[in-house]
């Protein structure tokens, strides 16, 4: 959803210059990506808009913006610069960009991965990149050789001319960077695409199996220190006064550092930092969320609902449908606070001196990290320099940069390489939770049992008001997947009251998509029923103006055997298009005992064109394995204002055994690409409800499915 009115939403962060240094740089005319006045020639060192690092001996290296978290960047986004350079993948090194103009996301605003729109964003930009360079590197060629450009090729990091001459790149490079930047050039048509389409070997994959891949958690500098942090147990309570004498006194213990959050303790091993951190004795203010729970949370949006809130869309009069309809159904769907429960826990090195700061890190906002170190370190921002690490997980916690500031104070402090590691404990207990949602929807049918309104109100705590204020109007973090109600009713409103909770709460996975989704897919099987029609036939008679949601959901259909599930097994059906995609997912779950078993869940998706097809179906899978896990067991519960889940065993994720049967259908499109990171998660939670339903005709209107009663999952 494009910003109106003057709000600001969750695409709307801040880019700001920085250089770009170290080794030979091809620098590139990129649409969007402007030099700024004052910034060196093409060539120069720490020239801006550059993608390409190719050195004497070809060694050609990609610089990656964006954050490899498992998703594929570095695959999918060197296969573009590599399809029009005319190299292989396998030719290529990668490394992680720095924090610079020319890595600004235009669909985020900033230098950010976010909003599964990496691959979107890069798929002319960087195939421009890839054919500039090699169009300039053919142009140095033919001026060294005396021939005229036509007369030379380049395939396979060779250029070769007419006359029987050829050189490596790498030859002439260093010329290349000097001549002009060619414009207008011509991107291959798909037809002639070698890389673009296939299922390659991911580029990370080595590393991670070898041990070679470096995640945060991994660095380690000369003269490296630990430290762990003391934080209230109630969310947002903060240190009054420290006795430090005990923990001062254990071995290996050197520094205790009192911050505006908690306290950190500096050892020489992070054992060694627990073990301070426990023995310390900490006065803490509470503040206000000492009474916090979830009743008091829910109770709070319930009291919101009445507000009539801002607009997000409307067609036709919803409330003047309604109010004539000749059947009126209305039903409100409640969803839970969801930790992100990444993999690797939040941490951050910092090696901060008199002059500069080198942060290593997992983030996936390099921009704000830099300017969150610079002002902890008491530093220019362009004196920070941002060493991406792969990430262990981000899922949206890692927009967050709550865990940066104390890693920075703690080396400012010890004048030594601080790694600030937060437990398992602190991360779930210490969370940007995904916020919880009361959503009131609402249809009507006219005499012939046409659906003639529609109408859905949300009520929900703002993540845009916290990360970027101000926000004004509609923050599209909590609309996404609403706004896009692809079914054909002439008379559609969707409704925001934004009601804050007393707490932090962040992006997470597919953000509001998932709880938007679960609202109105589950809503359709409802309305289905109502008019006594098949779930599939009543979406289906919904949408003739929208082919590509139609496709995606016979073929779905289709291919997962619609009501053709062997006798005990029901079906359940569900549809989104959710940053460009398109898909539908169909559940086949059976109840026995009571108990609740997810057999298979079938997936057909429409992303436009795949760079990788092999990665787009790996995404999709640990989509639908996030979704049922969320949909399973995902909450939060609060008590006395601290979380009380604090590893995995009460936070539950899905087992191996508990893993179903996965299909996920790709279909061939001519369409731009779309986002896939996140888009599968929603689905999963309405197709699951919906399959329940058929099997025992209970409608659940709140999650997670663990919390129903009598209990219908195993724990």
């Amino acid at each position: 959803m494009s910003p109106t009115n003057g709000e600001i939403n969750r695409r709307d962060f801040l880019g700001a210059a920085a250089t770009l240094g170290g080794g030979l740089v091809l620098a590139l005319s990129l649409p969007g990506c402007t030099r700024k006045p004052g910034f060196p020639d093409a060539g120069a060192a720490g020239q801006l808009n550059a993608w390409l690092r190719i050195a004497p001996d070809n060694t050609i290296t990609v610089l990656v913006d964006r954050s490899e978290m498992g998703q594929g960047v570095y695959t999918a986004l060197p296969t573009l610069i590599a399809e029009e350079l005319e190299v292989g993948l396998d030719a290529v090194k990668i490394a992680a960009a720095p924090v610079a103009d020319a890595y600004i996301n235009p669909g985020n605003g900033g230098q950010i991965t976010g909003t599964s729109n990496s691959v979107q964003d890069a798929w002319i930009k960087l195939r421009t990149a890839g054919a500039q360079a090699r169009m300039m590197l053919i142009n140095a060629a033919a001026e060294s050789w005396g021939v005229h450009p036509a007369d030379c090729t380049a395939r396979n990091g060779i250029i070769s001319s007419r006359s029987g001459k050829s050189a490596a790149y790498g030859e002439f490079a260093e010329r290349a960077s000097r001549l002009p930047l060619p414009q207008d050039v011509a991107l291959k048509p798909a037809k002639d695409f070698e890389l673009v389409g296939r299922g390659l070997p991911r580029t990370d994959t080595p590393g991670k199996v070898d041990g070679s891949a470096e995640f945060g958690i991994d660095v380690r500098l000369p003269g490296m220190l630990y430290a762990a942090f003391a934080q209230c147990k109630v969310l947002g309570g903060t240190p009054v006064a420290v006795d430090s004498a005990a923990a001062q006194n254990m071995p290996g213990v050197r520094k205790v550092l009192k911050t505006d959050r908690g306290v950190v303790v500096v050892a020489d091993h992070f054992w060694q930092a627990l073990k301070g951190r426990a023995a310390l004795k900490i006065t803490w203010a509470d503040g206000a969320n000492a009474k916090l729970d979830n009743a008091a949370i829910m109770g709070l949006l319930r009291d919101a609902e009445s507000n009539p809130g801002l607009s997000a869309r409307a067609d036709g009069d919803a409330d003047q449908a309604l109010a004539h309809a000749k059947t009126h159904i209305s039903v409100v769907y409640e969803l839970p606070l969801l930790a992100h429960a990444t993999m690797e826990p939040m941490n951050c090195t910092a090696d901060v001196k008199a002059d500069r700061c080198d942060l290593y890190v997992g983030t996936q906002v390099q921009k704000v990290a830099q300017t969150t170190a610079a002002a902890a370190a008491g530093l220019r921002e362009s004196d920070v320099a941002v060493h991406t690490t792969l990430l262990g997980g981000g899922f949206g916690r890692r927009l967050d940069v709550d865990f940066i500031p104390a890693a920075v104070e703690a080396s400012k402090a010890v004048g030594r390489p601080v790694q600030l590691i937060w437990t398992r404990a602190d991360d779930m207990t210490h969370d940007t939770y995904r916020p919880p949602a009361l959503e009131r929807i609402s249809a009507g049918f006219d005499a012939s049992s046409a659906l003639i309104a529609w109408k859905l109100h949300i009520v929900s705590p703002s993540i845009t008001a916290r990360m970027f204020p101000p926000v004004k109007g509609v923050d599209d973090s909590v609309i996404e997947a609403a706004v896009n109600f692809p079914y054909d009713v002439a008379n559609v409103s969707v409704t925001y009251t934004r009601q804050e909770i007393g707490i932090d709460v962040g992006y997470m996975r597919s953000v509001s998509h998932a709880p938007n989704c679960f609202v109105i897919e589950s809503f359709m099987d409802e309305l289905a029923a109502e008019a006594n029609k098949n779930p599939l036939d009543f979406r289906r008679a919904l949408l003739g103006k929208k082919p590509r949601h139609l496709r995606v959901l016979e073929t779905a259909a289709a291919r997962a055997g619609w009501g053709k599930a062997p006798p005990g097994r029901f079906q359940g059906i569900a549809l989104m298009e959710g940053y460009t995609t398109h898909l539908a997912q169909v559940a086949e779950i059976s109840v026995d005992d009571g108990a609740l078993n997810v057999h298979k869940i079938v997936c057909v998706v429409d992303c436009g064109r795949m760079v990788n097809p092999r990665i787009v179906e790996s995404q999709i899978e640990g989509g639908i394995v996030f979704g049922l896990t969320e949909a399973l067991w995902g909450d939060v519960t609060i008590s006395n204002g601290a979380v009380l889940q604090t590893n995995f065993d009460g936070y539950r994720v899905l087992r191996l055994n508990e893993m179903p049967q996965i299909e996920v259908h790709l279909l061939p499109s001519e369409e731009p690409p779309g986002g896939i990171g996140e888009a599968a998660v929603a689905l999963v939670a309405p197709a699951v409800c919906n399959a329940l339903y058929a099997a025992t005709g209970r409608r659940l209107r709140s999650l997670p499915i663990a919390a129903a009663k009598p209990a219908l999952i195993r724990t």
